[in-house]
């Protein structure tokens, strides 16, 4: 694979299009569903818009949550992620394409990291790679 896969925020894309969006990249933006664990906040929270700034963009609603609450939100393993064929279609497109990709979510550290380490264990067998750097490490003491 030669594509680029990159980890971004919310607020790293912000800067990123404020300076530039990159040509021939492609996005998959993770957001937080208006059901999420963010409360309050979700009431003025948006996906961010890519209209005029990326046209290949796959935006999908998914929790930040681990596998075991998924029944806390009426979700089970087969119901979590439901677009996740239409993702890989994407994504297999998107490498033929020879594109790079960013993927996003709100702290760039879970959704975004773990869909970034599967597309390069993929298809380079180097996900673990991801996980090396410590900020993608949930640390528990």
């Amino acid at each position: 694979m030669k594509t680029n896969v990159e980890i971004m925020s919310r607020k790293a894309m912000n800067i990123l299009i404020e300076s530039g969006f990159p040509k021939n990249t492609a996005v998959i933006s993770f957001y937080d569903p208006k059901d999420g664990r963010g409360g309050a906040r979700l009431k003025e929270y948006n996906p961010i818009n890519y209209n005029g700034i990326c046209d290949c963009v796959f935006t999908v609603g998914i929790h930040d949550i681990d596998i075991e609450i998924l029944g806390e939100y009426g979700l089970t393993y087969e119901t979590y992620f439901p677009e996740v064929e239409e993702l890989a279609d994407f994504i297999y497109t998107v490498v033929e394409q020879g594109m790079d990709i960013i993927c996003q979510c709100e702290y760039g550290q879970s959704r975004s990291a773990a869909c970034a380490a599967a597309i390069k264990e993929h298809f380079e067998k180097s996900g673990i790679e991801v996980f090396a750097e410590t900020r993608f490490v949930k640390r528990t003491f």
